[in-house]
């Protein structure tokens, strides 16, 4: 007997015959001798719906303690749904929130961190012959208050409740049937892996890849969560997200990832002296605003630049905060920039091959794609471009480093 974890979202619990559907899935697997866990985000659309309400009752900048309590009532109706379907099939099923399992957060609103999940009243569920499905996306802080975990959370939601439980397998279902070298929506040559290591999907979920969420694919890697990524919509084996090995090595690069909710703020002629970065900085960090990529400029008669990315959501608190700070600091200006993306190629194969980045840049000079900054680390390399040029960046780096051919 296994215990399985499995997490499902918003289009395949978008209506009664698709959890219907889902319930079949998971009958078979208990059928086979399995403890099931099922983790389930609101029904599609249902969060969008919520958040619109709280905008609109607020004038656009509601409460964030009432936002979450209200955005994670979305999850209470899907659970309790398949947990219907499940015993009027004949399963036992029982529905639970995150404050009823005990997934106990930061309090931070909007964005929490999951800090522990108590398994206690899991296990105990598990015992009675029960299926256990779980409202993804929420928790609960140390004083009792509701907290949402952001956007795509629900997959972080699985994983930590899969990781707390020490299950055998947890298995995330999403629109697509695996983890492909680009988004295959974008470009028709995109191939479909087979597995994929923990730092490399990490870094293409953070470079702007939407599979899986970056939290849950970082808390998979820390308690080895081995993780299937599958269509709820066909029976395909997906791909495996696990340990890196040999294999993995042999392929340079992996994926091709791109991310348009990037902004550019450059900071002019700040005066080049210690604790300059971190008077920028800091505001930034106090109010969640999260920074990518960063360059400062080469010093010229006591001066600098500073110029960094962070998501088009916050551009607007970024501003707000920065045209206050930059006149503190002495700068001339800040300059705004919404019409950017990132272009990023990934690949474990990276550490052991050179030339990798040369190839990448001479591939988007060629086709007069201009970059603005760069970012390096071992397995990524990050280019911010003009948003205009993100599909032609994306195809000709796929092509150019030979992605549709599997090694």
């Amino acid at each position: 007997m296994a215990v399985i974890v499995q997490k499902y979202g918003g289009t395949s619990v978008a209506d009664i015959e698709k959890i219907q559907n889902i319930a079949k899935k998971v009958m078979q697997k208990k059928a086979e001798g399995n403890d099931m866990v099922i983790v389930l985000s609101a029904m599609a659309g249902e969060t969008n719906k919520l958040v619109q309400m709280a905008d609109s009752a607020s004038g656009g900048t509601p409460n964030e303690r009432e936002y979450d309590m209200l955005v994670s009532s979305g999850e209470q109706v899907s659970i309790s749904l398949l947990s219907i379907v499940l015993n009027s099939m004949g399963y036992k099923a029982i529905s639970l929130l995150g404050h009823q399992v005990k997934i106990l957060t930061d309090k931070i609103y909007t964005n929490a961190k999951i800090q522990s999940v108590d398994t206690g009243v899991i296990s105990n569920e598990l015992k009675k012959g029960k299926i256990v499905v779980i409202a993804g996306f929420q928790g609960v802080d140390t004083e009792g208050n509701i907290t949402t975990l952001g956007r795509g959370g629900s997959d972080t939601s699985a994983v930590a409740v899969a990781a707390s439980l020490g299950a055998d397998l947890c298995e995330i279902f999403t629109d697509v049937d695996g983890v492909y070298t680009t988004d295959p929506n974008l470009y028709n040559k995109a191939r479909k892996l087979k597995k994929i290591s923990y730092d490399e999907m990490l870094s293409l979920a953070g470079a702007g890849a939407k599979v899986l969420h970056p939290r849950s694919v970082e808390l998979a890697k820390i308690y080895n969560v081995p993780i299937y990524v599958k269509s709820s919509f066909s029976e395909d084996r997906g791909t495996l997200v696990t340990r890196e090995d040999k294999d993995m090595e042999k392929e340079v690069v992996s994926g091709v990832a791109y991310d348009k909710d990037q902004a550019k703020i450059t900071v002019v002629h700040v005066p080049d002296e210690p604790g300059i970065a971190a008077r920028l900085f800091t505001p930034l960090s106090e109010q969640n605003i999260n920074v990518d990529m960063i360059i400062q400029n080469a010093s010229s008669e006591g001066y600098t630049d500073l110029t960094f990315t962070v998501s088009q959501k916050d551009i607007d608190e970024a501003r707000r905060l920065l045209d206050v700070v930059a006149v503190d600091m002495g700068a001339s200006r800040v300059d705004y920039d919404e019409t950017i993306s990132k272009i990023s190629i990934v690949g474990v194969g990276m550490q052991s091959h050179s030339g990798v980045a040369s190839k990448m840049f001479k591939v988007l000079a060629d086709e007069g794609i201009n970059i603005l900054m760069i970012s390096t680390s071992e397995i990524k390399i990050s280019c911010v471009i003009k948003a205009k040029y993100t599909e032609l960046a994306v195809r000709v780096l796929h092509d150019a480093f030979g992605l549709d051919q599997e090694n």
